[in-house]
Parts: C-alpha cells; sequence; structure tokens
C-alpha cells in the first residue's frame, strides 16, 4: 500500500493528512507554535467535545468546522474522517487535553488512515503522564503507562499484586474520585515504604506533586484537596528516593 510522505516540519496544513494535535493540559502557553498553526488551516477539527475545543480555537482567534469524536461514537466517526482525508480534506484530531491515542479518542482514525495510505502526521506537545515522570523523581529508564485503573477494587488490587515486581516505574491515570482509595489499596497491598508520586492539576494553577513513601503520600493527600485531574506512578520494589 503506498503512502505520500508526509511533510512534517511544514507549518502550514496540507490536503489529504491527518494531523494528531497534543493541546494544552492546562496553561494555554504550552500550545506548540506549529500546533496552532495546523489548527489554524486545517479543513476540519475532530474533538472529544466541541464546547471544550471551540473555547481554547476561540481564545485562540481561530474559527474552524467541529466534528464531536469521542469514545461513544469513535468507531463510526472514524471512517467517516478517514473518508473526508481520502477525498482531499485535511483534519486535526484533538482531545480535551494532552495528546490524543492516549487514554484519549485517537486510535481508531489513525488505524483507518494507515488502512488507507494516507499520511498522518504528529505535532507533538503536552502529555500529562510524560510531564510527571519528568518532575516526579521516580526511574525514568523505563515505565509502563496502562491509562486507567479499574473502577472496582478488587481489580485494582490484582493489578497492584500482578505488577508488583515490575523492574520499571507504573505509569496511570485515576479519577478524583478514586485517587484516595487506590493510595489505600497501594499501602494496603505494596506496602507503605513503596515510593510513589501523585501529581494533579500539571501546569495550572493548584498543581501538585507528592513524592515519597506511600504511607507519606497517603497522609499528605488526605489533606489535600482532591479536586482536578491525577496521574499516579509506582516506582519499582527496591527504589529508594
Amino acid at each position: 500500500m503506498s503512502e505520500t510522505p508526509p511533510t512534517n516540519s511544514s507549518l502550514f496544513a496540507q490536503p489529504r493528512h491527518l494531523y494528531v494535535v497534543a493541546t494544552p493540559i492546562g496553561n494555554l502557553a504550552d500550545l506548540t507554535e506549529r500546533a496552532r498553526a495546523i489548527l489554524g488551516g486545517v479543513d476540519l477539527v475532530a474533538c472529544e467535545d466541541t464546547r471544550t475545543t471551540g473555547a481554547m480555537l476561540t481564545r485562540l482567534g481561530l474559527r474552524r468546522d467541529l466534528v464531536a469524536y469521542h469514545e461513544h461514537n469513535e468507531t463510526e466517526v472514524a471512517e467517516r474522517l478517514a473518508e473526508q482525508i481520502a477525498a482531499g480534506k485535511s483534519v486535526a484530531v484533538v482531545s480535551d487535553a494532552g495528546t490524543p491515542a492516549l487514554s484519549d479518542p485517537g486510535f481508531r482514525v489513525v488505524r483507518a488512515c494507515r488502512r488507507r495510505g494516507l499520511p498522518v502526521v504528529p505535532v507533538p506537545g503536552a502529555c500529562a503522564v510524560v510531564s510527571v515522570l519528568s518532575a516526579s523523581g521516580l526511574p525514568t529508564n523505563g515505565f509502563l503507562f496502562v491509562g486507567f485503573l479499574p473502577p472496582k477494587s478488587a481489580a485494582r488490587i490484582a493489578f497492584f499484586e500482578k505488577y508488583r515486581e515490575f523492574d520499571y516505574t507504573l505509569a496511570l491515570y485515576e479519577s478524583c474520585h478514586r485517587i484516595d482509595k487506590a493510595v489505600d489499596e497501594i499501602v494496603a497491598t505494596l506496602g507503605p515504604t513503596r515510593v510513589i508520586c501523585v501529581a494533579k492539576e500539571v501546569t495550572k494553577l493548584h498543581e501538585t506533586f507528592l513524592t515519597g513513601p506511600a504511607s507519606e503520600v497517603q497522609a499528605r493527600l488526605a489533606k489535600t484537596s482532591l479536586k482536578g485531574e491525577f496521574v499516579l506512578l509506582i516506582a519499582p520494589a527496591d527504589f529508594v528516593l
């Protein structure tokens, strides 16, 4: 299957291209110059929530046609977007915050375009898990990103047991409704001395990093507001901060 070489270095959106565009995870100033130019030049922006992306584009002084592309319609819309790209349109896919396809919609439209031999161009930028890894103090020589933990306590505990002796840092997202329970389960399952990092609202006004033995993080978390977006890192068993 042939594929037209993408113009990766260009600031200008090209016809018959899909652009996977990272958007800020909090601070709008983190949007790259290239991302802004691509968003301003594509024919269509596929986004999780048209209100969220529409507000961002308005703040940037941009007006684009938007299409909702989220977990409930991803399969159907992905094929439709790929057909539009094949017909000559340029499309950017974005998530509400961060890099698409990482615990956010994006994978299916990328796959649909790859199957058709259409160019897919990454426009890098903010990514919550990478940002937290870089500033956590936990090992970064290797890590496993697992997205969101299961909602049920038994499944979370089974996950922690499965990766008890994992050689690298575990990286995951967690809901504000369950982050305290997840840390309690880490203390109970992996032990109070296991080094972890809980980060919330990264790049935002109330950015917070709690790093240390799990029992200490547990105590500090109990005194912290649980509003916001959380990233949780778990260090290998033999790691000492």
